[in-house]
């Protein structure tokens, strides 16, 4: 946005421009973040539960900032050293600015959502078109109604391809950020029990994911899953390309691509981001260079080659078998198969029966000793049967399972991110490195 003026921006964003600024062109970047702000930024103060962000506006010109974006209340700025937009909603004003950007750009947009496995489909993805296309995508947790647009907003110029992960909480989350993108792809990785606290069935969480190929533009492509028949009923529209994937399905191979990893999950995450790459005119072949997000699977070898898998940002109970098949089909075999499992938040009242559904697949899976980590994972250790630790919380679990392990031991670690167990990692990093 380095060539739009005040005045341009303004209008992009259907906003009143109060105050035009010193600067000839745009804002080199923005941020929501008053504590983040850099000389040339554009604020966007946004009204929250407990701060409006509104109230830093004069703050975040006098650190420089190229202009704001807020409130009418606060754009009553006697001296503004940059430029003063005012919305009644300054976040419909953020999602709209991004809206033009995004045409602006002209790049090719690909939307991904799934209950599971949507950040590590966007890491493969971006990892197969960033040595064809100039490629931005979804960076930590950005996929939002305040993320995604940020994501598109710090799109520079020269930019060819966006890949954007769409989260979801409630019915029409996914049909904004939709709205938004205005994806030439969208990609439904998987459906599975999620958020069913929230939602109340495996089919209504199906409808809220399928919003995004409901919204698709006209004459663009939808990829889903081969042999997902809770999608069956949303795909109905013929104005859409529809490509499945996985086994049975029209791209149920990798073909000459190269992964860093060979879990079957992610070989089936990989075969929906390829049908997204060949939608939009790119086709991969050789090794991938894949850097996935923080906590999504990270391997770290310790002393004594204990080998850690850092899956704790997130789980569910499709994600959950998942990563403990993955862990049963090391192609090393470990001395014993650790497994740090904690609650899943948010699945309704059947949440005991999915836990203890996890505790008999590690059983299963050949897992050797479980640590199950908060009350709700407690119903994993009758199910299992073997050497099993039930603690209260992650301090608990962090100042248990050093203590636990052996050399050449290989330890998944994995829960909802609101059981924080990151801290199983770091204490075997401490104690091992």
């Amino acid at each position: 946005m380095r060539a739009w003026n005040a005045e341009v921006l303004a209008d992009a964003a259907r906003a009143e421009l109060r105050a035009p600024g010193m600067a000839d062109g745009g804002p080199a970047r923005v941020t929501i973040d008053s504590r983040d702000v850099r000389p040339g930024d554009l604020f966007v103060g946004l009204p929250g539960e407990r701060v409006d962000g509104g109230t830093f506006a004069e703050q975040a010109l006098r650190d420089g900032a190229w202009g704001v974006l807020v409130a009418p209340e606060h754009a009553e700025i006697a001296e503004a050293s940059g430029a003063v937009i005012a919305s009644d909603e300054p976040l419909v004003a953020l999602q709209t600015l991004a809206t033009v950007w995004r045409r602006a750009l002209g790049a090719k947009v690909v939307g991904i959502t799934g209950s599971t496995g949507k950040t590590s489909t966007k890491d493969i993805l971006a990892g197969m078109l960033s040595p064809h296309l100039r490629t931005v995508a979804t960076a930590q947790n950005l996929n939002t109604e305040i993320g995604l647009p940020l994501t598109i907003l710090g799109a520079p110029d020269g930019t060819e391809a966006l890949v954007l992960e769409m989260a979801m909480r409630g019915p029409e989350q996914i049909a904004e950020l939709t709205e938004i993108a205005e994806p030439d792809v969208g990609v439904i990785v998987n459906i599975g029990p999620v958020h069913l606290e929230l939602l109340g069935s495996i089919e209504a969480i199906a409808a809220a994911k399928a919003e995004l190929v409901r919204d698709l533009p006209h004459g663009t492509t939808a990829v889903v899953p081969a042999d997902e028949p809770l999608l069956r009923p949303h795909m109905t529209r013929q104005d859409l390309t529809w490509v499945t994937f996985g086994p049975g399905g029209d791209v149920d191979d990798l073909g000459p691509v190269q992964l860093p990893f060979t879990s079957e999950h992610m070989r089936v995450n990989a075969m929906a981001a390829l049908a997204a790459a060949r939608a939009i005119g790119v086709e991969p072949a050789g090794p991938v260079d894949v850097a996935l997000s923080a906590m999504r699977g990270q391997r770290q070898v310790l002393a004594g080659e204990v080998t850690v898998i850092n899956d704790c940002y997130n789980a569910n109970p499709m994600s959950m078998r998942a990563a403990l098949n993955h862990l049963a089909e090391e192609t090393n075999p470990p001395q014993r198969r650790v497994a740090v499992l904690g609650d899943m938040l948010e699945l309704g009242p059947d949440e005991r029966r999915f836990h203890a559904e996890v505790g008999a697949h590690a059983k299963a899976r050949g897992v050797d000793v479980l640590v199950a980590v908060g009350m709700r994972a407690a119903a994993m250790v009758p199910p299992f049967g073997g050497e099993a630790h039930a603690v209260p919380d992650a301090q608990a679990a962090a100042a248990l399972v050093p203590s636990l392990v052996r050399s050449g031991d290989h330890v998944l670690i994995k829960a909802s991110r609101g059981v924080g167990l990151e801290v199983v990692a770091d204490a075997l990093d401490a104690a091992l490195s």
